[in-house]
């Protein structure tokens, strides 16, 4: 057949047609959809960070602007600064000055912000230097104070709080960086004047520390810049410390193509804070996004076009597979057979053919095959017949021989066993009455009580009469009474009792128990038992028997039925059995197992 016109190759072609068109398109419509919510996502959150930033670094500013006017707020320029006579109208920074009032206003300043690292106050008049720092750094011999270019600002806006970018505090051995913040102390004592009356400037060194946490909450990529800018350009803080106190060129900054610039204002100081972020950072997500998504239609292609196969094939095969068949049944070969795996209507047709087959075989094979098998089968079981019946003619022929010689004993022992012979081979019995069971019990043990001179004896205890017509299954008691005289009384010697009790308990079960008083067994042979019980592989050794009737009643009954040990050393052992009383709900037997 043409690969082309056959079914398989046009059903995978309609099948990686119909699956890649809506496949492709999806694709692409979900990646357009995603990739722009990805950069919407992506841009506003970057905005987001940049406006909590600007207004976290501006309430910075605000609350040292505040700490600044702590020289207005809470302290007393009369007490600091001492004129040369009591009613002086020089200006206060004229004469002297109190270093300890003075110590005490530079400590408040000092331990009011965790951050600020230390704080100097510079006298007008003399330029004398009042300070005080976290950890008694000592001031440098070598540099001066203020540093050159700072009484620059403050001349010209003398009533403002400035700031100074981070830079090295050359002024202490230390060398941290540090931002200074500045403001001047105006002399409001003289009244309004036409010129500011300057006591001093008061100055405070705040670490990097307090816009380093700004930026670690901002949680930025590696290769993204943070610069917040005053309203001269200069650069008063960044990531990179190398820019710190640089000016700031935004025109050579846009220009760079790797870069995305964001800003948003820092109202205190007139400036901003610029964010320069990665491009390729910034588009990262899309890109693996986009990655992912190629990736992922390659995938699907490669499963579409598999399962394409697999179900074609999968359809085809019972097609091709009957066909093959219609041709052994052309050539003569009736035995073939479609083994239907399916229920669909393939499964159906297959099932429709084997029936056609085994019906054309049958009318065929009617006449004269039938016939013979049939002929062959009644011979084996008339053979199998009298096999039985030759035994137990045999023994009842003995047994009258023996009544007749006055051996009266030895005729009962041949009569027991005759029944239990009949009881054990007489097929097609798997469930009998428990009347049924306990006659060929008792014909057993009048076997045992001849041999061990009476020496053993049995009980039964029938709690109700009516269990006598419950149903058990075949050979059930037996084995366990074996058991119980053969490994638990003989062991011990002397005098032994098997004790067998017959009740109905809860939810339709019957509960037997048989009881000897034998020798026992400690817990590790018992524990050996139950194990050997609990597997499902074949019995062996001496508890064969008990093996095989939990296993039977397993089977047939159900897991929760079955035999249960319990033995106490020198004092014997009992064994429980559970059978369902309502066989026609617990189990599907014959009818005809019951009366």
């Amino acid at each position: 057949m043409n690969f082309r016109h056959s079914i398989f190759f046009k059903f995978s072609m309609a099948f990686l047609v119909m699956g890649l068109i809506p496949l492709l398109v999806l694709s692409m419509l979900s990646l357009n959809q995603f990739t722009g919510q990805i950069e919407r996502h992506t841009t506003n959150n970057i905005k987001q960070i940049l406006l909590f930033m600007s207004k976290n670094i501006n309430d910075i500013f605000t609350g040292y602007d505040e700490i600044s006017k702590m020289m207005y707020y809470n302290s007393d320029p009369s007490m600091i600064f001492m004129d040369s006579e009591p009613g002086s109208q020089q200006p206060m920074q004229g004469i002297g000055i109190n270093q300890s009032a003075m110590d005490d206003f530079l400590k408040n300043v000092l331990f009011s912000d965790p951050h600020i690292q230390n704080v100097l106050f510079v006298r007008s008049s003399d330029n004398s230097v009042s300070q005080q720092n976290r950890g008694n750094k000592p001031m440098s011999p070598l540099e001066t104070f203020p540093l050159i270019g700072w009484d620059y600002p403050l001349r010209t806006n003398p009533k403002k709080m400035t700031v100074f970018p981070y830079h090295l505090e050359n002024y202490y051995t230390s060398q941290d960086r540090v931002m200074t913040f500045a403001r001047n102390w105006i002399d409001t004592s003289q009244g309004a004047r036409s010129q500011v009356q300057s006591l001093g400037t008061l100055y405070f060194d705040i670490d990097v520390d307090v816009f380093d946490t700004l930026l670690e909450k901002a949680k930025l990529g590696s290769h993204d810049e943070i610069y917040v800018i005053n309203e001269n350009d200069s650069i008063l803080y960044s990531n990179r410390r190398d820019r710190m106190g640089e000016r700031f060129d935004e025109i050579l900054v846009k220009g760079r193509g790797d870069m995305i610039v964001y800003s948003e204002p820092i109202p205190f100081i007139n400036g901003k804070v610029v964010g320069l972020i990665s491009r390729d950072e910034l588009y990262a997500p899309i890109s693996r996004t986009q990655t992912s998504v190629l990736v992922a239609v390659v995938f699907s292609t490669a499963v579409l076009i598999i399962m394409g196969i697999w179900f074609s094939r999968m359809f085809t095969n019972p097609i091709v597979q009957m066909m093959r068949h219609m041709v052994k049944v052309e050539s003569g070969n009736l035995n073939t057979v479609i083994h239907v795996r399916h229920k669909d209507e393939m499964g159906r047709l297959a099932h429709g053919f084997n029936r056609m087959v085994e019906r054309l075989k049958i009318f065929i094979n009617d006449a004269y095959v039938n016939e013979i098998k049939r002929k062959q089968a009644e011979l084996n079981a008339l053979k199998g017949q009298i096999r039985p019946h030759y035994l137990y003619n045999t023994l009842e022929v003995i047994r009258m021989s023996a009544f007749a010689n006055g051996d009266r004993q030895v005729a009962d022992m041949i009569h027991a066993l005759s029944g239990q012979l009949q009881y054990v081979i007489d097929y097609g019995e798997e469930w009998v009455t428990l009347r049924r069971e306990l006659e060929h019990l008792r014909n057993y043990f009048h076997l045992i009580e001849v041999r061990f001179d009476n020496r053993i004896e049995l009980q039964l205890e029938l709690k109700d009469e009516k269990l006598l017509d419950a149903p058990i299954l075949k050979l059930t008691l037996q084995p366990l009474v074996e058991n119980a005289v053969h490994h638990g009384i003989r062991p011990k010697g002397g005098k032994g009792k098997v004790f067998i009790v017959f009740e109905e308990i809860q939810e339709q079960m019957l509960e037997i128990t048989v009881y000897d008083d034998g020798i026992g067994m400690d817990e590790t042979a018992l524990q050996e038992l139950n194990d050997h019980l609990a597997k499902s592989e074949g019995a062996a050794g001496k508890s064969i028997g008990v093996k095989n009737v939990h296993e039977r009643i397993k089977a047939a009954c159900g897991e929760m039925y079955g035999l249960d040990i319990e033995s106490k050393p020198y004092i014997g052992t009992s064994v429980r059995i559970l059978l369902p009383l309502n066989m026609e709900v617990e189990h599907e037997k014959n009818p005809d197992d019951i009366s």
